[in-house]
Formats: structure tokens, C-alpha cells, sequence
């Protein structure tokens, strides 16, 4: 009983997200992968406008990497975007542009791993499958008092639970419903350092709540720490005919096929590093601000120059700042504002 209930407080509270609002299988399949490194807010903010620029398989097959990575933009881990595509091109090319039925072609998909083929299968067909993510692994082992760490392994321990009918042995034909549903409790009720179990729908049956500490389960591995290195670049501000100066991301460096503004590394002893050519400038901006990319920590120090200063550091191409604006990595668009910020208001 105490999933049903679960099941309704579920879909009374939040049924208002836009991908369950109106649903389709497309729809769960892009919202999946958006969530998988996003947060709820973002997502619901994005959707509606990624599923307008391609509303199918076929139109996402067709995409120019350029217009996909535009329409990503501040969804971050740009990689998981390529996937869709190439997704959606062994789709069009292997199921005319729809869905398989089963499970195991699911997973053939290059782009669809383990956990998105279970939550098309159980959340987008509602078909009988568990998707765990950070929030099912987390509130399973919690309900049932698994003792395993955080990771793989316990993910796989649940599958496995699941499949033997051990733990959601349940009498329902509603697998999107009690999938979202223990997703929407992990999220908002027994998360990972706060839990409150007064609001738990599933409480009566869960072991972990005559625990001290619930949050300790399931136990987190310690990880190494890395250090990340300082990274000090040189973004340049140059605009004509109200247009600016920019570049392409060329391809095998970071955020590839997107555009910067003119960058360049101050004086990087790293010598695997070729993001950027190199530049000597002993006179660095006052304006700076920070982001961070893989192992660096990025001392963006941003400059404006004049189109004839802009000429002697190399030919970059000129856009509408209408358009760059659309196009522009997020962290050139950060420089742009934060430069325009800083700018005293015209007397």
C-alpha cells in the first residue's frame, strides 16, 4: 500500500514538470539524458525549446552539429548532446526514426547506455524495468537497508534485486509512475545529506528510519582529491560595425564546434595542452573572472582591443552580436558581460 501512496503524492505534486506534463517517448528520451548532469530547474527551463528546434528522431538525425550545440548551450557536458545525434541517426537509419521494443535493442543504440534504456523502457513505454539513477540508488537502499557503497556495484545489486522481485514486488502495471515516484521522493524528501522522513509516503516499511543517521547510507567511497590547475587565458573583446570578432572550437578541444571569443593561453608551461595559441602580455587586464574546465581552474582576463589591434593577433571571423550571442560558448558570454558590466554609465 505504501507504494501506491507513494505512486499518487507523486503524481498529485509534480506531474506539472513539462516532461511529464506532455509526454511522449522523444520527450522522455531527451529529458533523460538533460537530467542526467543537470538540475530539475535548468531542464524545465530548456526542454519545451530543444523539443521546438527538433521535435523528432529524424529532425535531431538532421541537426548540424552547430545548431545542436547552440541549442545546448548551459545545459553543459556537451558530449551527452553529440550522443543524441548520433543516437538518432542509428535510429533513422536501423528503426525508421522510432523507438525498439525491446530493451536489448535499446542498448545496442550507440549514446544509450544501461540506465536511459530502462527509463524509455519503464518511464516513456511504461514497461517493466528499473531506472536507477543517483536518487533510486539512494532511496532503495535506504527503504531496504542495503549495506553497499555508493557506485556500480550497488546499482547493479538493486537491478539484480529487482529482477528476482526482492525489493518493488508490487502489484502494478504503472512502472513510469512508481519509477518517477521514487525519483521525485529522492529528490525532494530523502536526499542525500538531509532526509525527512516525517513527509516519507513509504516510511511504515523503510529500514533506515530507525537508523541515527540514514544519510550514511548508502556509504560514499573516498575520493582522491584533484588538483586542479591554474589556467590563466586571455579573452579578447573586439567589435566593428556591430558585429564582434569571434572563432570555432576546432574539433578534439574543448567545447568543439562551438564559438569563443579570441583566446589565448598566458604563458602555459603545460605542454599537452593545445586549446590555445600561446601569448606573452606582461600587462595583464584588471578585469577577470573565473571558470573551470576539466582539470583547470580558468583565470579568464579580459580585453578590449580596437579592429586594428584585433588584426595583428590573426584572422578570426566576424558574426552579428545578435547571433554570437547565441552561438558563444558560455564562458565568452560571461566575459561579454561581465566587460559590459563593468563599463562606467555614459554621462
Amino acid at each position: 500500500m505504501s507504494f501506491k501512496k507513494l505512486i499518487t503524492w507523486s503524481e498529485t505534486s509534480f506531474n506539472e514538470l513539462p516532461w511529464r506534463k506532455d509526454r511522449s517517448l522523444y520527450r522522455t528520451w531527451i529529458s533523460e539524458v538533460m537530467l542526467q548532469q543537470t538540475t530539475v530547474f535548468t531542464v524545465k527551463t530548456r526542454l519545451d525549446d530543444f523539443c521546438e528546434k527538433f521535435p523528432d528522431i529524424t529532425s535531431l538525425a538532421k541537426a548540424s552539429e552547430e545548431e545542436l550545440l547552440i541549442q545546448w548551450k548551459g545545459l553543459g557536458y556537451y558530449q551527452r548532446a553529440k550522443n543524441l545525434k548520433k543516437a538518432a541517426i542509428y535510429l533513422v537509419e536501423n528503426f525508421e526514426g522510432d523507438f525498439p521494443e525491446s530493451i536489448e535493442d535499446l542498448m545496442s543504440v550507440p549514446g544509450i547506455g544501461p540506465y536511459t534504456a530502462s527509463a524509455i523502457f519503464a518511464i516513456g513505454m511504461n514497461k517493466k524495468s528499473l531506472p536507477v539513477d543517483a536518487n533510486l540508488e539512494r532511496v532503495l537502499a535506504r527503504i531496504y537497508g542495503i549495506d553497499s557503497e555508493k557506485g556500480e556495484k550497488l546499482k547493479k545489486i538493486l537491478r539484480e534485486k529487482f529482477l528476482k522481485k526482492e525489493i518493488l514486488n508490487i502489484k502494478t502495471k504503472n512502472f513510469r509512475g512508481l519509477s518517477e515516484a521514487l525519483m521525485d521522493l529522492g529528490r525532494e524528501v530523502c536526499q542525500s545529506k538531509r532526509v525527512f522522513c516525517e513527509l516519507c509516503q513509504v516510511r511504515a516499511i523503510c529500514v533506515a528510519k530507525e537508523w541515527s543517521d540514514p544519510t550514511k547510507t548508502p556509504a560514499v567511497a573516498p575520493k582522491n582529491k584533484i588538483d586542479k590547475r591554474r589556467l590563466p587565458l586571455i579573452r579578447v573583446i573586439c567589435e566593428k560595425d556591430e558585429k564582434i570578432y569571434c572563432y570555432r572550437k576546432p574539433k578534439g578541444t574543448w567545447l568543439s564546434g562551438q564559438y569563443e571569443l579570441p583566446t589565448f593561453i598566458l604563458n602555459e608551461s603545460d605542454q599537452q595542452l593545445n586549446q590555445y595559441p600561446l601569448i606573452e602580455d606582461k600587462n595583464l587586464p584588471r578585469l577577470m573572472i573565473k571558470t573551470g574546465i576539466t582539470k583547470y581552474k580558468i583565470e579568464n582576463y579580459i580585453k578590449r582591443l580596437n579592429p586594428e589591434e584585433m588584426r595583428a593577433l590573426g584572422d578570426f571571423e566576424l558574426l552579428d552580436i545578435d547571433v554570437a550571442m547565441k552561438k558563444l560558448s558560455s564562458a565568452s558570454l560571461k566575459c561579454i558581460k561581465e566587460e559590459r558590466k563593468s563599463k562606467p554609465d555614459p554621462v
